[in-house]
């Protein structure tokens, strides 16, 4: 399996990242995607939300997109909440985004060898099976 950059490597990307691309984010805040999307908030994070299924909707305040291709500005995290077998799709759009990402992370229980490859190919930090919110508090980031 590939190897997750170190935690120095991880604290140094979510101390400079200011953008997370959330795929997957559910509107409904008893879920796990909302719960993780708004602590990255509150820690002053901007959230984009990427659901094909609440597009144009309202969620945590901003307006989710359909695709990662719909969103203008730099993105420096892809944070993935998909099924394993379905987050290769999702590396394929990050690749063909207007400004590639500093990050590809998939959350906790979530890994994806040939997505991994895919975006670490083409020089993005690839993160997985890890949980994007657990790893800021335990980094430290920003203490």
């Amino acid at each position: 399996m590939t190897q997750n950059p170190s935690n120095e490597a991880r604290r140094q990307l979510l101390e400079e990242a200011k953008t997370i691309a959330v795929v997957g984010l559910s509107n409904k805040p008893d879920r796990t995607s909302y719960m993780v999307s708004a602590a990255m908030q509150s820690n002053g994070y901007k959230i984009i939300p990427v659901n094909p299924m609440i597009a144009g909707e309202t969620v945590l305040g901003e307006k989710a997109v359909a695709s990662l291709l719909e969103i203008d500005g730099p993105v420096d995290i892809v944070n993935v909440f998909r099924r394993s077998e379905d987050v290769l799709p999702v590396a394929e759009e990050t690749l063909k985004m207007k400004q590639k990402p500093k990050a590809f992370w998939m959350q906790q229980g979530i890994a994806n060898e040939e997505a991994a490859k895919l975006a670490g190919d083409e020089g993005i930090a690839v993160i997985q099976d890890m949980c994007i919110k657990v790893d800021h508090a335990l980094l430290r980031v920003g203490k």
